[in-house]
């Protein structure tokens, strides 16, 4: 049995010697071999957004760094564990930036699986997933989201059993042993976890002034040409025309330095109203975006301006490729996580299906009768956000409202992904396997 360990913690974490150590114990006393791998100490640059691991190098990452051979092991282990700091709920910034790379071990065609549309996978084998986050406080919200996560992982990167676990840091080292142990055990056995629900993500009920001025940080790596760039951008025209100032960031270049990341805080810190929008990566939100929340909810509030406080309202607007709206929801109850953790008053988030399909970075204003309900959602959200209020109802309603039916996206989508790879001369090797042993 082949276990790998992708460690997602920091060099400093005090918890991850003992989770660590505990895990190593059993994995040799059953035999087994494992390969530990310190994510912090590869070279993993930032998914592209591109596909190309899809239409031009198939089954191959654009990027040749050290996500490839990972991705590689990944393919060919039979255990794949997860060490992670519980992060808003969600995964490190660390372990979430090698996940954003795990497309490209899925095809580009689709398949219904749930009850939803996903992509399949390109190998016949895949391995089973323990996923080990720690936290240091009883979270009762985040370790749902985890175990949420962790489920919804399971079935977009088809993990064949699926086991999540949490420990809290004033757990004794010999209850992480047997945690740990029964973990292994029914992994083995083939016993998996319990389905875990995602709680009810509810706006705050602070009222509000009207707010002065606005941020829109656009996460994705595809910056101004971007669907969250098209989304997100026509909000901020939206709030301008309500009298709000409003200044728009694209995260990726402003994490590229320390100064411009300094820049970014200092804008962060200014306004009182923080719009995130960005794609749905691996059921979350992609590893750099991850890093940028964790820089603001780890700022010592002693930097704010004078006369600030942190009670800014935090709003996120997430958008999938597939087209079934509620695939969003995880990263949304993330994004309401975060809002608390870093002392923002959460004002609601929207979720869009198919966004690459219907938007694909077009202006909002370019999409005639196709964008209708979307321009409308975010014109009634800018209105209620520039009075003070959170997003309404009717806006979350429009913006997930199903653009593209099941049968349609099934038919049309993988004449779309062909046309694509022909484009590059890639079509005959679509469905290769680079990384089968």
């Amino acid at each position: 049995m082949k276990v790998i360990i992708l460690d997602g913690a920091n060099e400093t974490d005090p918890t991850r010697e003992s989770v660590l150590s505990s895990l190593n114990h059993e994995i040799l006393a059953r035999g087994w071999k494992g390969e530990l791998i310190l994510l912090r100490k590869h070279k993993i640059g930032n998914c592209g957004g591109d596909f190309f691991c899809w239409i031009r190098s198939p089954g191959l990452c654009n990027i040749d760094d050290d996500n490839r051979r990972i991705a590689r092991s990944i393919t060919n282990c039979d255990i794949l564990v997860f060490l992670t700091p519980i992060a808003f709920g969600g995964y490190s910034s660390v372990l979430k930036r090698m996940l954003d790379h795990m497309t490209q071990n899925n095809l580009p065609f689709f398949t219904m699986k749930s009850g939803e549309i996903h992509h399949p996978h390109r190998y016949g084998h895949t391995p089973k997933l323990l996923a080990i986050g720690w936290t240091d406080r009883l979270e009762p919200e985040e370790e749902a989201i985890f175990h949420h996560l962790v489920q919804r992982n399971a079935i977009n990167m088809h993990f064949s059993v699926t086991i999540s676990r949490i420990f809290h840091n004033n757990r004794s080292d010999e209850n992480l042993q047997i945690l740990i142990r029964s973990s292994l055990e029914n992994l083995e056995n083939g016993k998996a976890a319990p389905g875990a629900y995602l709680p009810t993500i509810t706006n705050s009920q602070i009222e509000r002034a009207p707010i002065q001025q606005a941020l829109v940080l656009i996460g994705s790596p595809r910056g101004r040409k971007s669907t969250s760039s098209a989304l997100g951008g026509y909000l901020a025209e939206r709030l301008i025309a309500h009298g709000i100032p409003t200044e728009t960031i694209q995260v990726y270049p402003a994490l590229g330095s320390q100064e411009r990341t300094r820049a970014l805080l200092e804008a962060v810190n200014a306004k009182d109203l923080i719009i995130l929008a960005f794609p749905l990566y691996i059921d979350g939100l992609p590893g750099p975006v991850m890093r940028l929340l964790e820089l603001i909810a780890a700022q010592d509030p002693a930097i704010q301006p004078a006369g600030k406080s942190r009670r800014a309202a935090f709003t996120a607007i997430v958008n999938s490729g597939l087209p079934e709206a509620e695939q969003n929801q995880t990263a949304l109850a993330i994004c309401a996580q975060i809002a608390r953790r870093a002392g923002y008053t959460w004002a609601g988030g929207l979720a869009l299906g198919a966004g690459y399909s219907v938007v694909n970075g077009t202006h909002l204003d370019q999409l005639g009768w196709r964008g209708a309900s979307i321009r409308e959602a975010l014109e009634l959200s800018a209105s209620s956000l520039a009075s003070g209020h959170p997003i309404p109802s009717e806006a979350v309603k429009l913006m997930a409202k199903r653009r593209i039916s099941n049968w349609m996206f099934l038919l049309l989508g993988p004449i779309s992904w062909l046309l694509k790879a022909w484009k590059y001369g890639a079509v005959r090797t679509l469905w290769r396997q680079p990384y089968k042993a």
